[in-house]
């Protein structure tokens, strides 16, 4: 079984993007969660951090008793939860914007975006994708491989390539997220 990570700020935009529709009950927020991290999330690593968010004022849980079961616990999104979800995908730290599923993310959320916040975040990534095509570079410049076979330097310069091509993908990405509305602010 493959545990998703929890670094980062990715499972908290999901949980916390999940409770925007409504309250649900910490089994039901668990699938939610995972379904799109295509990984198994658990218990041990998504109560703490639900935990962490309702001592910051960001969730609430209400506890429901049910007939013949264990009671369980319903969480909501408060209005401090909503501001948290929004601060949380407009940010992209620069330990962040080289993970790419912490960026794509966030590009999922553009519609809700203004263009400045939107044009933030490709710019977040597009410095991390400089950083790192810099130091592939100057291991380029300075790598030698033995014998016949130069797989270190191919192998390089096919990450060289995929950074050139999402280079390309940001410049196009950028046009449309400056191009396109964003949402009303009541529709947020």
């Amino acid at each position: 079984m493959t545990y998703v990570r929890l670094d980062g700020m990715l499972v908290e935009i999901v949980l916390l993007s999940n409770l925007r529709a409504g309250p649900v009950h910490g089994y039901e927020l668990k699938r939610r969660v995972q379904r799109p991290l295509a990984a198994t999330v658990s218990n041990n690593s998504l109560y703490p951090i639900l935990r962490r968010l309702e001592d910051e004022g960001a969730v609430t849980h209400e506890t429901q008793e049910t007939d013949g079961r264990p009671p369980r616990k319903v969480y909501a999104l408060t209005d401090e939860g909503r501001r948290r979800l929004r601060a949380d995908v407009v940010a992209l730290p620069e330990a962040l914007a080289s993970d790419e599923e912490e960026f794509l993310l966030r590009v999922g959320f553009f519609a809700e975006l203004t263009v400045t916040e939107r044009l933030g975040i490709v710019a977040a990534r597009r410095s991390a994708l400089d950083r790192r095509a810099a130091q592939l570079a100057e291991l380029l410049r300075d790598m030698v491989d033995p014998g016949p076979y130069p797989w270190r330097t191919l192998a390089a310069r096919q990450v060289l390539a995929q950074i050139d091509a999402e280079r390309a993908w940001l410049d196009e990405l950028a046009r449309s997220a400056a191009a396109a509305p964003a949402l009303e602010a009541s529709a947020r």
